[in-house]
C-alpha cells in the first residue's frame, strides 16, 4: 500500500539547527527504506528563503501501522525533534518512465 508522509518542521529559532544536526542519519537511513523499496521519492520543503522546513516521502509498507513501526518509530526526524506536525495520507503513485 503506498503513502505519502508530509512532516512539517517546528517554526521555532532552533528547528533548522536541530534538522542539519540529525540530517546524516535521516539520509543514512533513507538510502535503507530505498535500497528496501519502501521508500519511492521523497523532497525536502523549503521556506521562501530556501531553507530546509518539512519534508515529503512517498513510501509503499503493507499498512499503516507497519509504516509507524518500522519507520517513523526510528525516524531521527521525529527523534530528534524536527518534525511537529506529520500528516500520513494513502497515495497512489502513477506509474510513470521519463523520455527525452
Amino acid at each position: 500500500m503506498q503513502f505519502v508522509v508530509i512532516g512539517h518542521d517546528y517554526k521555532d529559532e532552533k528547528a533548522l539547527e536541530r534538522r542539519l544536526a540529525v540530517r546524516e542519519e535521516h539520509l543514512n537511513f533513507a538510502d535503507k527504506m530505498f535500497n528496501a523499496g519502501k521508500w519511492l521519492f521523497a523532497s525536502a520543503l523549503l521556506d521562501d528563503n530556501g531553507n530546509m522546513n518539512g519534508s515529503i516521502i512517498f513510501c509503499n509498507y503493507n499498512s499503516e501501522e507497519e509504516l509507524r513501526k518500522e519507520w517513523l518509530n526510528n525516524e531521527a526526524y521525529v527523534k530528534g525533534k524536527v518534525w511537529e506536525k506529520i500528516i500520513i495520507r494513502k497515495a497512489k503513485v502513477a506509474p510513470h518512465s521519463f523520455s527525452k
